[in-house]
């Protein structure tokens, strides 16, 4: 089930908030957890036993580890050992077993060596939003071992904390540090009331009336088997426009379902496309998951490599340079194997590691620093444009066939000439150049949002109608994050 669905606003949504209002307290959060393993199961109910085991693993862990002193730290890793394994290996189970079997069948036949190609015919089903419930439950031991919360005594906190619907399958990624005095109380007030609707309504806006018709156009350009530079710029800038505002305008959504139900979620998006360099870029896009990985991977990648690299300087550079740098490119790939299972999202995750660590080498000397305000923000575009082309191709051939398009390298087949048809129709090109505007030019639905005048609300609503009325007549609805 997704937001964008008819099911889901004009059924789902209304039984979920009437049931829970009129809920006594004590029991909303067993309200919160039914509805949202039923929202979670109503595409495959095979996979709600998959997110109960995960949760289950880590509640045990967490009291565990709550209730042993600091003094018994050997037991206490133990218990966060024990968490960690095992969300870890149902998520490599489940999201890298067809990779994993694939890049070896495809190595060993590269060798020549087919003899020992597995040809396994097991193929294992991804369930939706593994990669963000597992995160997310994770969080809980961490932070209950770290000392920055206690550990939750009613399993149905627990499960309410996992599993809640807003967020479970397309984030923000919650730690539990930020959530936890919510789950023991919260006010519900008709401020916070309103601020989600209107949440929530400009986020089904950026999805339906800019993502998808933005999607559309993507997806022509990146199917095409021959195209010119032209179309393929015009594709890739597409996809930007059309996975900002999808994922963003679901995170936007996501915060105001929160509201509506008394709880604030982080912020998960800064106009990361006005960023003026790749630092300032991870400092905004996914703000979540990046802090997510800067705190629970690259610190502590950071920390033990400074360990092993006490003093040493490489070719007259300094150790912390060469410590930030392993951390950079160790954290990236693994995010770039965080968003999928495919070589061409582990070049995706180091080209950006690689350019990270570019920048921190170069430090005050960088283009970036020589460069006006607009410029920065313009060539920092530009290489995301780059490695988008990575994240969002087939595979990684038909990444680099693209670029070549792109650099004008190939040369485009005579029935590369209709695809101007599709690109270019007044529809497309005023989709494309309203999400320009929005992105540059309007301000973020956090800020605009903090007060909330008549007027703004009968704009907010007046996005939700149009929305509604063209989620009626559209036939395109993807989801770029559901199969993460």
């Amino acid at each position: 089930m997704v937001f964008s669905s008819h099911l889901f606003v004009y059924y789902f949504l209304p039984a979920a908030l009437a049931v829970y209002y009129a809920t006594p307290r004590r029991a909303r959060h067993l309200w919160l957890t039914l509805a949202s393993y039923f929202f979670y199961g109503w595409a495959n109910p095979a996979f709600m036993g998959l997110m109960l085991l995960s949760t289950a693993i880590d509640y045990v862990c967490g009291l565990r580890i709550g209730a042993l002193p600091q003094e018994a730290g050997r037991r206490r890793r133990a218990w966060l050992i024990t968490s960690l394994a095992s969300n870890l290996s149902l998520l490599g189970f489940f999201k890298y077993f067809n990779f994993a079997v694939d890049s070896y069948d495809g190595l060993v036949t590269a060798l020549g060596l087919d003899g020992l190609r597995l040809d396994v015919a097991l193929r294992v089903t991804l369930p939706l939003g593994i990669s963000f419930y597992t995160f997310q439950s994770m969080s809980y031991t961490l932070d209950v071992y770290r000392g920055l919360a206690r550990p939750l005594r009613n399993p149905v906190d627990m499960a309410c904390f996992v599993a809640l619907f807003p967020q479970l399958v397309a984030g923000p990624i919650l730690r539990f540090s930020q959530i936890a005095g919510q789950l023991q109380e919260r006010a519900h007030t008709l401020e916070k009331f309103a601020r989600g609707v209107a949440f929530f309504s400009l986020g089904m806006a950026k999805k339906v009336l800019l993502a998808n018709p933005c999607g559309f156009v993507a997806d022509a350009a990146f199917d095409a088997g021959s195209l010119h530079a032209l179309d393929a710029w015009t594709g890739v800038v597409a996809y930007a426009f059309q996975i900002y505002f999808d994922f963003s305008g679901y995170s936007d959504m996501a915060i105001g379902l929160g509201l509506m139900f008394g709880f604030v979620f982080p912020k998960n998006f800064d106009s990361p496309y006005r960023a003026r360099s790749l630092t300032d870029f991870w400092r905004r896009w996914h703000i979540s998951l990046s802090t997510w990985l800067r705190d629970y991977v690259f610190l502590k990648l950071s920390f033990v490599l400074s360990r092993r690299l006490d003093g040493v300087r490489w070719l007259g550079v300094r150790e912390d340079l060469w410590v930030y740098s392993a951390a950079s490119l160790i954290t990236m790939l693994l995010a770039g194997l965080w968003h999928g299972a495919a070589w061409h999202f582990v070049v995706w995750g180091g080209l950006h590691g690689l350019l990270l660590v570019l920048e921190r080498f170069r430090g005050r000397r960088s283009l970036y620093n020589r460069l006006p305000a607009p410029l920065r923000v313009g060539w920092t575009f530009l290489l995301v444009l780059v490695t988008w082309v990575f994240f969002r191709a087939a595979d990684l051939p038909a990444a680099l066939r693209y670029l070549s398009a792109m650099l004008g390298l190939t040369e485009p087949q005579p029935a590369a000439a209709l695809l101007g048809s599709i690109l270019y129709t007044p529809y497309s090109l005023l989709s494309l150049a309203v999400a320009a505007a929005v992105t540059w030019g309007a301000p973020q639905t956090w800020d605009w949002t903090r007060r909330l005048t008549w007027p703004r609300a009968a704009v907010a609503l007046g996005c939700l109608a149009l929305a509604l009325v063209a989620m009626a007549s559209q036939g395109y609805n993807p989801f770029i994050y559901f199969i993460f």
